[in-house]
Formats: structure tokens, C-alpha cells, sequence
């Protein structure tokens, strides 16, 4: 969801969108070697899969937004607020939670940490469906 309110919100504001996928890392070891061997491959292959996703998906922002890809190792948070320090990132546009499937009702890990460390606005956008579980909950 976060992609398509990037992309939507470029659109009108006619900004460019970096769409950012962080393979997350145990240790330095895997970080330090990451154009070597398989880990070169990974980052490869991830890029074609976020190509891929993006084509797929967001077809109709073809030609309307200027889309950047960036796949990198890391800790997602720390990469983040660094791209968008570096990049001069006007606003990060995030979904609320990812892979761990938290509690709807609370902010995903990664997110709050970028909240609480970005050089800019960040937009959290709920899963679909987060509306009506809370008002259910009330």
C-alpha cells in the first residue's frame, strides 16, 4: 500500500519516488562481502524482483513518475533515515508493518524507528482493512 501512496502522491506533486527494498543482515561479516559471490547474487536477484513487482503491479505510473530503484543489505530502519538524509528526501512514504503481521492496532517496528529517526515527514499508511478492525475493536 505504501508504493501506491508514493507513487500517487508523486504524481500530483510531480517528485520522483525511490521504491527501497532492504535485505536484512544478522552480521557484519554478510555486509562486508556484499558484492561477492552469492550475496552479489542476491542483490541481483532481488532487483529484478523489485523490477519486476513494480512492472507489475504499477504499471499505470509508467511514464507518469520517475521511479528509482534501491535494493541494499542492512538493518531496513538505519537504511532508510540514511538514504533519506543523503538523497534529501522530502518524505518517506511507509507502510505501518511488514512481514511480521503485528497487531494492526500498533506501529511495526521498522516504521516507528524511522518516525522517531527521519530527517523528514513520514507517512504511515495502515494495511487495507485497518479501519474497520479498529472500529470492530471498539
Amino acid at each position: 500500500m505504501g508504493v501506491r501512496y508514493a507513487l500517487e502522491l508523486a504524481h500530483c506533486d510531480g517528485a520522483d519516488v525511490i521504491v527501497f527494498h532492504v535485505i536484512g543482515v544478522a552480521d557484519d561479516w554478510f555486509a562486508a562481502r556484499k558484492h561477492e559471490g552469492p550475496v552479489g547474487d542476491l542483490l541481483e536477484a532481488e532487483t529484478r524482483r523489485l523490477g519486476l513487482f513494480l512492472r507489475e503491479k504499477f504499471s499505470d505510473f509508467a511514464g507518469l513518475v520517475e521511479i528509482h530503484q534501491k535494493v541494499e543489505l542492512g538493518h531496513a530502519a538505519v537504511n532508510i533515515v540514511e538514504t533519506a538524509e543523503r538523497e534529501g528526501v522530502d518524505l518517506v512514504v511507509m507502510s505501518t508493518h511488514g512481514r511480521t503481521g503485528i497487531d494492526p492496532m500498533l506501529m511495526g517496528s521498522v516504521t516507528e524507528k524511522v518516525v522517531g529517526r527521519a530527517p523528514c515527514p513520514v507517512l504511515t499508511i495502515p494495511p487495507p482493512g485497518w479501519a474497520g478492525r479498529k472500529a470492530k475493536a471498539a
